[in-house]
């Protein structure tokens, strides 16, 4: 090892040791931005810990179509506790302010639930295409158990490619060499990128489109059909079928809300990434902490979205915040009626 390499070397251990908080001085716009980002992690924490105990405590909302909605509100959670913290402060001090440690969990973290939230709402659009595009079949085969068997394989498929990913490309055992240069950032090589570039964007953003073009397809359809059978006869099996119907459409519009934002917030995040694989430039990495953070703030919004059209969850909140939860058989209200 020459001078130079000791030197860095000294300058690497004093950096990773190194905490913004203990010689820095808060400005006005700091403690603005700082007081603003703790909103948005408090509106993202609080929002979906509300979703997740609602749909865990009432058993009116055990469906599988609720399930994948709970397991994106997980990530979402996670998000808001694990990785929103660090990203805002990284971003209002412009560097690395904490360990090599927590550079790996919150890298690991990161990378993981986003892939999970990705994953979470490629499996709604095919929830919704298979409950309009064949009801009978999705009441009888798309089970509770069965959604709870695929959420975990999510969940662990996303975990173990996540890993392989941080491991190979010395994201876990060359992390220091990052911290020194006073950023948290990943090194991903070029095949790895276009690999992850596939797997975690293009394939699932496929499947989200291609999904919702066949919905809105399917809700054309069966609009012409309801109005095919008003102008032939007005009966209560007519009725019924236009209930269940409008109902099932209701739902795909909702969710088709929630992944149209989702896309909004991911889209341009995955083509910043992807332009830095080939264009080195501090305002493509600029970019991308941006469009992170865009990204990140789609976890505050879902809840803002269910709470906007979901009646049943303002019912849920109206419960929970009044402590009728804590009732007996509280689990068994009936949220889905119009007059609870």
């Amino acid at each position: 090892m020459n001078l130079t390499e000791a030197n860095e070397g000294d300058f690497c251990a004093q950096s990773s040791n190194f905490s913004c908080f203990e010689t820095a001085s808060l400005t006005a716009v700091d403690v603005l931005m700082y007081s603003a980002a703790a909103a948005v992690v408090f509106l993202t924490v609080c929002g979906n810990l509300l979703v997740i105990i609602s749909i865990c405590h009432f058993k009116q909302l055990h469906t599988p179509t609720n399930l994948l909605l709970l397991s994106l509100a997980v990530a979402d959670f996670l998000v808001g506790i694990t990785v929103m913290p660090f990203h805002f402060v990284m971003l209002i001090e412009s560097h690395w302010c904490f360990d090599a440690v927590v550079c790996i969990i919150y890298n690991a973290a990161s990378f993981y639930l986003t892939c999970v939230s990705i994953y979470n709402v490629a499996c709604i659009a095919v929830d919704r295409y298979f409950a309009l595009c064949n009801p009978f079949l999705y009441s009888t085969e798309v089970t509770v158990n069965a959604t709870l068997k695929i959420i975990s394989l999510l969940w662990l498929y996303s975990m173990v490619y996540n890993l392989i990913l941080l491991y190979f490309n010395g994201n876990i055992i060359d992390i220091e060499n990052t911290i020194c240069a006073g950023e948290c950032s990943l090194a991903v090589n070029d095949i790895w990128a276009v690999v992850d570039f596939i797997l975690v964007f293009i394939a699932p953003c496929l499947t989200i489109i291609i999904m919702y073009l066949n919905i809105f397809a399917i809700a054309k359809r069966h609009a012409n059909t309801i109005r095919c059978a008003r102008e032939q006869h007005h009966s209560k099996n007519t009725r019924k079928m236009n209930y269940s119907v409008a109902s099932e459409r209701k739902a795909a519009k909702t969710l088709g809300i929630l992944v149209f934002a989702f896309l909004l917030c991911l889209v341009p995040y995955y083509i910043s990434v992807f332009l830095d694989v080939y264009i080195r430039k501090p305002s493509v990495y600029l970019a991308i902490l941006n469009m992170l953070s865009l990204l990140y703030l789609n976890s505050s919004i879902n809840p803002i979205i269910y709470a906007l059209f979901y009646s049943w969850f303002q019912k849920c909140v109206k419960l929970i915040l009044t402590l009728k939860i804590c009732s007996s058989e509280s689990s068994l209200i009936n949220v889905l009626s119009k007059d609870t």
